[in-house]
């Protein structure tokens, strides 16, 4: 069977790889003109890499990735942990699989190595999707036109057959900004800082964890648009900066000490050290009722792009990916269909709940001072008495491989 998969980002890669174990012909197809380092930290629970593992990479990631022991909560002002919980061995023994830390360029690069380059079509854009019973086609930019049993579509947050498949669907403002830099250890190996640590405070988190090996520290600074601080702009402008979606864009010097004034210490210290800072706006998706149409579907951030506040935006899309391949194991071309709706049924009522539990998340992270947050901290530390995980943790247990619901 012949699949076209449209974006060459973390789901994209998985998806190919994933077609291909499953037996198929995959054409990946990438409007970049080459593979760059680019975005910083990501997270990987043991959803993600046990499906690693299963695609003969984890060992390859694993090397790239640092592995922390726990993962602390913290207050504001004065760093004080409100509650800590496992990670590390004991997180592996539970779950079968570890957490991992690592550059996002380190996951991509690893994914992508696993492509045959003859598999790959980079500097390529689609234009259009087509379908009828039979086949499905691809139309690039540059005329060609690609035939094919299956189309997926991993192209993003912005993804152009989401909107040719249910309409005009643009992405949604999360509300949030981050800032995000990296930080050689050496330059913060005075602050004693947790292994992964989170900061709660009013309209705000901060958080830090080592990348690629522990040799750089990943900080992300998340601020709320109504929290942001005016620092002599007109409102609009200030606003449009904060929403502003790009993994370039540089903050202003000294922008991030602002936003963080009189937290604690250290955190001013993470963000005065940090040299260049970057800063985008936090965008995600309506939830739908489908991805699929026939013989073409969706995956990743085109179907359910979240605000990463529970770090399972790159988890989902591995997960989206693994369950494609199973269901199209041994599939014919007249086997698609059906086999897309049996895709969909098994991730989209699980990625829909975590979208809204990342939300959830944010707004949590984010109360003000007072007896909202009081409450918030005494619930988490009463939770980390009864429970070596974090709550997100039941989650990790689930093995998407066999769970094959009809």
């Amino acid at each position: 069977m012949r699949a076209v998969v449209v974006g060459a980002g973390i789901g994209g890669l998985a998806a190919t790889l994933s077609l291909r174990r499953a037996g198929h012909d995959v054409t990946l197809v990438e409007q970049a003109a080459r593979f760059t380092e680019i975005g910083a930290g990501i997270q990987l629970a043991p959803n993600a890499t046990r499906l690693l593992h299963r695609l003969g990479l984890l060992d390859a990631v694993a090397a790239q990735a640092a592995r922390p022991s726990h993962v602390s909560f913290r207050t504001w002002s004065d760093g004080a942990e409100i509650c800590r919980y496992a990670l590390g061995r004991a997180a592996e023994d539970a779950f079968g699989a570890p957490y991992l830390l690592l550059h996002r360029a380190d996951l991509h690069q690893a994914l992508a190595a696993a492509v045959p380059l003859a598999s790959v079509r980079l500097n390529t854009v689609v234009v259009g999707i087509d379908q009828d019973d039979e086949s499905a086609s691809v139309t690039t930019a540059n005329g060609d036109r690609l035939r094919a049993d299956l189309v997926v579509a991993a192209d993003g947050i912005r993804s152009a057959p989401r909107q040719w498949l249910f309409g005009a669907d643009e992405a949604v403002f999360s509300g949030t900004a981050a800032y995000r830099a990296l930080l050689p250890a050496d330059e913060v190996a005075d602050l004693d800082l947790p292994d992964l640590g989170i900061w709660l405070g009013p309209g705000r988190h901060f958080v830090h964890y080592w990348v690629r090996r522990g040799e750089l520290l990943n900080v992300v600074a998340v601020v709320t648009a109504e929290a942001r601080t005016e620092v002599g702009t007109e409102a609009k402008a200030e606003a449009e900066t904060a929403a502003a979606e790009s993994w370039t864009a540089r903050a202003e010097p000294g922008e991030q000490l602002r936003e963080f004034d009189g937290w604690d210490s250290r955190v001013l210290d993470v963000l005065e050290r940090a040299g260049q800072v970057f800063r985008y706006g936090i965008h995600t998706r309506v939830p739908l009722a489908r991805w699929n149409i026939g013989r073409v579907t969706l995956l990743g951030d085109s179907a359910h792009a979240m605000v990463p506040f529970q770090a399972q935006g790159a988890a989902q899309a591995i997960m989206d990916a693994a369950v494609l391949g199973d269901v199209l194991t041994g599939a014919t071309p007249a086997d698609v269909p059906d086999a897309l709706d049996r895709y969909v049924r098994r991730r989209l009522a699980t990625a829909t709940t975590m979208q809204a539990n990342s939300a959830r998340a944010g707004d949590d992270f984010h109360l003000p001072d007072g007896p909202e947050a009081q409450a918030r901290n005494a619930r988490m530390s009463a939770y980390a008495d009864e429970h070596v995980f974090l709550p997100q943790a039941t989650g990790w247990a689930v093995d998407v491989l066999e769970d094959r619901r009809s």
